[in-house]
């Protein structure tokens, strides 16, 4: 026997062989060592699993609105002031101080109303004494007219009869014409009373009365009583460039033989809440303006309410012609870039760029020239966010917008397809 060292060498030895072979048994038979040990699970895989790709990020909401496509009207956008149709002077007729005063500053008056009354008492006595002139000269006539007939009926009796009957009948005439002087006479003493009373010539607003009652007005100083303006209806006067002439012209001539509406006029002042007033053009001017390259126009337009007031500006619209087939997209989706304008179109969930060209705005819409057809959608709101092949989503959920499998759009874009369900193949017993 070995010493007792020895012998505890063995066994160790010997207790770790045993060790090992039992745990290999027991891993051959499907035994782990417990995760919390240090040992792996069971199945798991032992070669390196690959990172997970990164998530795509979301899509941008954005708010769009359709491209229109169809007749829009061709607005010139201009300055106007508004003139009135017809300014009337008042001045005085006759000599005479002034009696009464009728009406008030900045009153609306009537054609025929009376305004002012001046003091006519000599030129009635004036006329008073004509009448009776006229009546003294008829009685002579009378007479004379008498002595005619008279003589007439014995111009056949000798010389003496003949001279007498000449004699006669130049009395006649002479007495005759002396009614006629004396009535002409008294007529325009008639018309001096009447001009005595003041009266307006045409409607309109009064502006101010710089003569009140107890003024002498004299007809030689020709002192302007009043003025009158119309005001119903009224003028604006406007220019435009030059090279709207030619559709002017021809919108004109289409109206006068009835082949096509004449150019519409708005106008709207400052300050102004109601709708635009809408009116006729009535006059081209003869000639461009060789200094600032316009034309003046001049359009008429009804004022009951009065909205037009002499010498106020106005923003004229004009509308010369119609363009039949014209696209048109909300003036808010309008982009510009470094290599001219563009809009953003939601095709099926991506933001894709199309370059446009801008023609001209009508009531915040933009009419425009490029690869647009009717009814896609343009971004209006959000358009900064997005660049061309992005995600978006409309947020209003209208039609060209990614939705989910139900239809709705989704904060993600469009749905991903559902995962089939898991595979399970049947083990045989």
């Amino acid at each position: 026997m070995g010493s007792p060292r020895l012998r505890l060498v063995v066994l160790a030895a010997l207790l770790v062989a045993g060790g090992v072979a039992g745990w290999r048994h027991l891993e051959a038979q499907g035994w782990r060592l417990p995760a919390a040990l240090g040992g792996q699970a069971a199945g798991a895989a032992t070669a390196p699993q690959a990172s997970p790709r990164p998530a795509p990020p979301p899509p941008v909401a954005v708010a769009t609105e359709p491209v229109r496509r169809g007749p829009e009207p061709v607005e010139v956008l201009a300055n106007g002031i508004v003139v009135p149709e017809a300014v009337v002077t008042v001045r005085t007729r006759v000599d005479g101080q002034i009696e009464a005063v009728h009406v008030e500053e900045g009153q609306m008056v009537r054609r025929g109303q009376p305004l002012f009354t001046l003091d006519s008492r000599l030129s009635r006595a004036l006329l008073a004494q004509q009448e009776a002139q006229i009546a003294r000269d008829r009685a002579l006539l009378e007479r004379a007219r008498a002595d005619q007939a008279r003589y007439q009926s014995l111009r056949g009796e000798g010389f003496a009869a003949q001279q007498r009957l000449e004699q006669a009948t130049a009395e006649a005439a002479a007495a005759a014409a002396n009614v006629r002087a004396g009535e002409a006479l008294a007529a325009q003493t008639r018309l001096g009373i009447e001009f005595a009373t003041i009266v307006a010539e045409m409607d309109g607003r009064l502006g101010a009365l710089p003569l009140r009652a107890g003024n002498f007005v004299r007809q030689a100083e020709n002192t302007a009583l009043a003025t009158i303006t119309r005001m119903d209806p009224i003028l604006v006067q406007f220019s435009v460039p030059e090279r709207w002439l030619p559709d002017l012209r021809a919108a004109m001539a289409a109206a006068a033989n009835g082949t096509g509406p004449a150019p519409a006029v708005r106008v709207r002042a400052d300050n102004d809440a109601g709708p635009p007033l809408e009116g006729e053009l009535v006059f081209v001017d003869s000639a461009v303006d060789v200094q600032t390259g316009t034309i003046a126009l001049k359009a008429r337009f009804r004022n009951p309410e009065l909205r037009l007031w002499p010498g106020q500006y106005v923003q004229v619209t004009l509308t010369p012609r119609i363009e039949p087939d014209a696209i048109s997209v909300p003036a808010a989706a309008l982009q510009a870039g470094q290599e001219g304008r563009f809009v953003f179109v939601l095709e099926n969930g991506l933001a894709r760029r199309r370059p446009v060209e801008l023609v001209r705005t009508v009531g915040g819409r933009a009419v425009v020239r490029g690869a647009l057809g009717g009814g896609e959608r343009v971004i209006v709101e959000g358009a900064q966010r997005v660049a061309d092949g992005m995600r978006a989503v409309d947020r209003g959920g209208r039609p060209g917008a990614p939705g989910d499998a139900g239809g709705r759009p989704t904060a993600d874009g469009p749905a991903a397809p559902m995962p089939a369900p898991p595979h399970v193949s049947a083990a045989a017993h």
